[in-house]
């Protein structure tokens, strides 16, 4: 979703036409609506909505690696599932901040530079049938890098789950944070999808 001012006579429908006939192919207008002046695209923003996909498969087709991380090894998934509820809530996210944002906010802290946000829900699912594993997450906003470093630590737990040591009372929890962001492994960004998008006015959910 964007939004800009214009002083333009033409309707909405040609509008979105005549836009579409200057993007490139890959980018596409599927709706013009008109809005109060105080809308802005980003910030009139309730929650956003993440998706992270993993194929399992031992071969991935062609068709499908600009879209998916191919990660075809064990994974102990319960347990990653498990570890996935655990970012539900309100935590400071700055372990899966990219290390350029950590970085940022570290020396010139303001109260809108907080790295603490809110996940309304944050779940793994299984498709067998697919050898896929589907992450979801929805929360009230994201840090840079933050999705694919989630879902790298998952990968981690699902590695790690045999040999964790779990007598180590210095053992770090999954949303608890490290002022420099290296607490999590940062996974390639093809595979991320927004999702969907609900907003605090118009222009609800898009999938």
């Amino acid at each position: 979703v964007a939004n800009f001012r214009t002083s333009c006579p033409i309707p909405r429908h040609s509008l979105m036409v005549a836009l579409n006939d200057i993007l490139p192919p890959t980018v596409r207008i599927r709706k013009v609506h008109e809005v109060e002046g105080a809308f802005h695209a980003r910030y009139d923003v309730h929650s956003k909505t993440y998706r992270y996909r993993i194929l399992q498969a031992p071969v991935c087709p062609p068709f499908l690696c600009r879209f998916v991380y191919h990660y075809p090894y064990p994974l102990n998934v319960r347990q990653m599932a498990k570890a996935a509820r655990k970012f539900e809530g309100q935590h400071d996210f700055t372990s899966f901040a990219g290390a350029d944002h950590a970085l940022r906010t570290s020396f010139d802290a303001k109260p809108e530079d907080s790295n603490v946000r809110k996940m309304f829900t944050s779940r793994l699912a299984q498709r067998k049938g697919l050898q896929l594993l589907v992450y979801e997450v929805c929360g009230s906003g994201f840090l840079h890098h933050m999705v694919r470093n989630i879902v790298g630590t998952l990968i981690e737990v699902g590695k790690a789950i045999t040999r964790r040591d779990h007598s180590n009372p210095h053992r770090r929890r999954p949303h608890e944070s490290r002022p420099d962001g290296s607490g999590a492994r940062s996974l390639p960004r093809q595979s991320e999808v927004l999702s969907g998008i609900r907003r605090t006015s118009i222009i609800g959910r898009f999938t």
